[in-house]
């Protein structure tokens, strides 16, 4: 069954994603802007404890799925997820549904996609993209951050819905089904749901690991490297760091553009609420978040990598962490109207 389908460009994989799907579902009222914001994709954690690549996790966004899930739940649009354990009952299921007419989001591993240029490819299994059509033994592909769709075989398709490693996707398949009503009362809610989960998961989340806290603390550890770790390991770290910031999934100075953008679409909602001009302290982290990974570029290129560089960069973000703490404290003391 051919499948009415648009494919619109997105800023990121997830949200892209999420924004297409829901837009399936709700007659084309969410963008992406708003599938991230709704969904309270904004986010920092650094844990050493987990490695990826040889270098520590460090995350700019919430955990994989989040974004969708959150976002269909606040807009009360049901949603179905699916992992396997067979390549075949995965291919069937996924069958099935583009049989049906249901585009379908997967969750796949970057380093065997066959369209991505080959310096982008590497061991990462948090990717999304959708799938729309089958035709013959080739399916049509939709990923948010290309231009055009692509085609994949379906031995392609199987490579990376179950490449092996770290957030493994154990052919990971979820949509949203269609029929749902969304108002504009339906949105405002979900707009202030939103806002209320990504304040509380940037100023309050215990411990110094994660939002606002983490930022700060893994400044103050980056000062610490070079004498800690030596200068080729503090090296890796930071090219690790520019890595997931700037490469992996929009990253940090990316996903703060998304949000400046949500606020100001969710200024129309909510006029009178100062959401348009604290969007503009989200840009302004952006901006910083960007000049931090030029700096960090220029320490594990070994242009520069005195202590003074360390210091320079551990200040980075502890500028950034004061410039977003604010920037959330301004929502979280927001009287909805």
């Amino acid at each position: 069954m051919k499948t009415e389908f648009k494919h619109r460009q997105g800023a990121h994989c997830e949200s892209g994603v999420t924004s297409n799907l829901l837009s399936i579902a709700s007659n084309g009222k969410i963008t992406e802007p708003l599938a991230f914001g709704i969904g309270a994709g904004l986010f920092f954690a650094y844990i050493p404890l987990i490695k990826i690549n040889n270098g520590p996790a460090i995350a700019f966004r919430t955990l994989p799925g989040f974004i969708f899930n959150r976002a269909a739940n606040s807009l009360d649009i049901p949603i179905v997820r699916k992992k396997f354990r067979s390549k075949q009952k995965a291919q069937t299921y996924l069958d099935e549904r583009l049989a049906g007419g249901i585009p379908v989001g997967c969750q796949v591993g970057v380093y065997y996609l066959p369209y991505f240029p080959k310096e982008y490819r590497f061991h990462f299994n948090a990717h999304n993209l959708i799938v729309y059509e089958k035709q013959g033994d080739n399916y049509l592909v939709s990923d948010p951050i290309m231009e055009t769709t692509n085609i994949m075989s379906s031995y392609e398709l199987e490579r990376v819905r179950f490449a092996k490693g770290a957030l493994a996707p154990n052919g990971h398949i979820y949509y949203a089904k269609k029929g749902a009503i969304i108002t504009d009362e339906t949105i405002r809610e979900a707009i202030k749901s939103g806002i209320k989960k990504n304040v509380y998961n940037m100023l309050n989340i215990p411990g110094s690991f994660a939002g606002i806290s983490g930022i700060k603390q893994t400044g103050r550890k980056i000062k610490k490297w070079r004498d800690k770790l030596g200068t080729e390991k503090s090296k890796l770290y930071l090219a690790q760091m520019v890595r997931m910031q700037e490469e992996i999934g929009t990253g940090g100075g990316g996903f703060r553009y998304i949000y400046a953008a949500f606020l100001q679409e969710a200024d129309v909602y909510f006029p009178g609420n100062q959401l348009a001009q604290i969007s503009v302290l989200f840009t302004q982290a952006g901006d910083m978040w960007r000049e931090a990974a030029i700096h960090a570029a220029g320490i594990y290129k070994g242009r520069i990598g005195s202590q003074e560089d360390f210091n320079k960069m551990g200040d980075y973000l502890l500028e950034i962490a004061k410039l977003e703490e604010d920037a959330f404290k301004q929502l979280k003391n927001i009287k909805w109207q």
